[in-house]
């Protein structure tokens, strides 16, 4: 009876502490600040509003024409001065200009890390699978499925995986899902289902060494083309030292993952294993260059565009600028007249690695949203945002419009919806580059036009503040 009475009291207190938050509608947006806690002269390797963080998830918000609604999912927390991560979803009403309240999809329990945030997915039935990163073999990942199609009041868990910067695609054959494991280093894998429930074992995509023994790792990011074709451009870490990543691949599936080609459509075998890969397309190594991806997509004809920042090194401040966001593009033109090659231009420079935007491409003109203008915070994650525009595939740059100044707080992590819709065009959170603070999300257009979410919701559905510059 003793020990019953104990167990009850110390299962009461672990509830008190700790019960778990999912399928609960929150009372606002509030966006999660991380730092790293890897130190320099000029202040953390990254820090700041990383709500939208990583460039390794993706995609985060996804536009439901059936719904007329996007969806999206972020990194939030409990309160203002809480470092304390939520796994959240919420939802934006393109016919009425409302937000819901915004649901956790998982309490992390006391995790604060945001490397653990969430990808999104809709189905081919409409219901939305919002996959849950994972931290290593310490920290599970988790698949998640909506309980009614097009809904985000409650989910339940489909699995409980390894799995980090989860990039799930929903294409016609199927739904592909690229991942990272950690395997001593960072591996990339991935796995295929047909009704996004029931999944394939895991697949070992690319862990490629340079000398026998050595190890090595990657980071990647994705896109698909017309339900036709996912492609994925990563980068190496030599020795599996994430701060001296550097070169670029590419490869492409059609067929979920059963065979992978290079650009041109040759076959590779998997997993890539070797540095000097016909997938290699550019080595930066040789030119002591590292490489932080950001985006990709394809052009009308179904040619990848990759977005990513060149610098010298990974410690934060001059010492490693310029910090040159780059355009790598394929030429699929004949080669007579200039085609079958690898094209890259710089866009502009801003003053920090994990400075992150995202791309947009249409047949008239490509785009970059990011913060390529210094913030408040010098040398520090985030800054301004403007609107770099290309009229010429990517030849040629220039600064369309700019979309934030004098700011309290820098702006970071950038990110595009899957067939975005006006005026959720792009959304991404501030906060303070350094020093710990509030971090609240946005939304915003290519006209301009910026709306702040709530960080404090009284009702059901509101609709958010839409800024004046000054």
């Amino acid at each position: 009876m003793k020990l019953i009475l104990i167990a009850a009291i110390l299962l009461a207190g672990f509830f008190a502490k700790g019960q778990s938050l999912n399928n609960t509608k929150f009372d606002g947006y509030r966006g999660i600040w991380f730092e790293l806690n890897q130190k320099y002269e000029y202040g953390d390797k990254y820090s700041g509003a990383l709500g939208t963080y990583t460039a390794k998830h993706v995609p985060l918000a996804i536009y439901s024409p059936e719904a007329d609604k996007t969806f999206f999912v972020y990194g939030g927390t409990k309160a203002e001065d809480e470092r304390y991560l939520l796994c959240m979803i919420g939802e934006f009403d393109h016919k009425t200009g409302m937000l819901s309240k915004p649901t956790v999809v998982y309490d992390k329990l006391g995790v604060n890390d945001p490397h653990d945030n969430p990808s999104i997915m809709i189905d081919d039935e409409g219901f939305i699978l919002v996959f849950v990163s994972g931290r290593g073999r310490n920290r599970p990942g988790f698949k998640y499925k909506s309980k009614k199609p097009l809904n985000i009041d409650a989910f339940e868990q489909i699995t409980e995986e390894e799995m980090t910067y989860p990039q799930p695609w929903n294409t016609d054959k199927g739904y592909l899902h690229l991942f990272t494991k950690y395997t001593g280093v960072r591996q990339l894998y991935f796995e295929s289902s047909l009704d996004g429930v029931t999944w394939t074992e895991d697949r070992l995509l690319a862990a490629i060494p340079v000398n026998e023994g050595e190890r090595s790792g990657h980071y990647q990011t994705s896109a698909f083309f017309n339900g036709e074709k996912v492609g994925t451009f990563f980068n190496r870490h030599p020795d599996g030292n994430v701060d001296k990543r550097t070169d670029v691949y590419y490869i492409e599936t059609s067929d979920l993952g059963q065979t992978w080609t290079d650009v041109q459509g040759n076959p590779l075998e998997i997993p890539l294993l070797k540095r000097d890969s016909p997938a290699r397309v550019i080595d930066y190594q040789s030119q002591g260059k590292n490489v932080y991806l950001k985006d990709m997509g394809f052009d009308s004809k179904g040619n990848p565009v990759y977005l990513y920042i060149r610098s010298n090194g990974h410690e934060p401040g001059p010492v490693s600028a310029p910090y040159e966001w780059c355009i790598t593009s394929w030429n699929s033109m004949p080669r007579l007249l200039g085609g079958r090659k690898w094209n890259t231009t710089v866009v502009t420079t801003s003053d920090h690695n994990y400075d992150m935007g995202s791309l947009y491409i249409s047949e008239k003109e490509w785009k970059v949203v990011g913060p390529t203008a210094v913030g408040p915070q010098d040398w520090g994650v985030g800054g301004e945002l403007e609107v770099w525009q290309s009229k010429n595939k990517g030849k040629k740059w220039k600064k369309q419009k700019t979309l934030t100044k004098n700011s309290e707080f820098s702006h970071a992590y950038v990110r595009r919806p899957i067939d975005y819709k006006a005026p959720f065009c792009f959304f991404w959170a501030d906060g303070h580059s350094h020093e710990f603070s509030k971090s609240q999300l946005y939304f915003g257009d290519f006209e301009g036009n910026i709306w702040r979410l709530p960080y404090e919701m009284k009702s059901d559905f509101i609709k958010p503040e839409k800024l004046i510059m000054k």
